[in-house]
Parts: structure tokens; C-alpha cells; sequence
């Protein structure tokens, strides 16, 4: 009885510390004016759909200059990290990655410029 006692507890204690997730929207854009010739830009980061071992291509709005993506998905966190790639060269090399805060609303605008934060 006490060893069922200790195990019911257990699911309890495991079950609540489960954190909520939601479904949260982040709008992104990055100015590349001035880098020459665009062949790809991307993004990497730690939460699916994005990784650091490949691009999340973004689309060309204005050439070679303004590029835009829209990335949905499920979080329980409140915030992520990211770094834009341009020709498969990546941005802020030995700085911090830059942090994408979410807003409440389940819905981000982040708006950056290349390798500047």
C-alpha cells in the first residue's frame, strides 16, 4: 500500500510541472541592403522549424535588400534565440545570438538588420 502510495504521488508531482504550451506566430524581417549579391537568406535557431544545422529560407521582398518569413508552431517557452544566414555565411560571428521575445498576444513582429543588433 505504501510503495502504491508513493507512486501515485509521484504522477502527481510529474504531471503538474508539465509546462503549457501554445501556439504562437512570429513575423520576421532582415535588411541586407548593402551586402552585394543575395544568393539565400535564412535563419537558424533552437525551436522547430528551426535548427543550427540548416537555413530556414526567407522570401525576397525587395532584391537584395528586404527578405521576410512567417514561422508558426506550438511553445511553452516565452521567448527564442536565432541568427540570420546570408549566402551560408552566418551573422554576429563570436557574439550572442539574437533573442526573440514573444509577445502575450501569440503574436511577434521582429524586425532586424544583418549582423547588426
Amino acid at each position: 500500500m505504501k510503495n502504491l502510495s508513493i507512486i501515485i504521488v509521484s504522477i502527481l508531482l510529474l504531471n503538474s510541472c508539465v509546462q503549457k504550451s501554445y501556439e504562437q506566430i512570429v513575423e520576421i524581417t532582415v535588411d541586407v541592403s548593402g551586402l552585394g549579391q543575395i544568393k539565400s537568406v535564412g535563419i537558424r535557431g533552437e525551436e522547430k522549424p528551426l535548427s543550427w544545422d540548416n537555413d530556414y529560407l526567407m522570401k525576397e521582398i525587395v532584391k537584395d535588400s528586404l527578405y521576410s518569413t512567417s514561422i508558426s508552431g506550438n511553445t511553452g517557452y516565452l521567448q527564442t534565440e536565432i541568427k540570420f544566414v546570408v549566402n551560408g555565411e552566418f551573422e554576429l560571428k563570436d557574439k550572442p545570438n539574437r533573442k526573440i521575445v514573444f509577445n502575450p498576444s501569440r503574436k511577434t513582429i521582429y524586425k532586424a538588420k544583418f549582423n547588426q543588433l
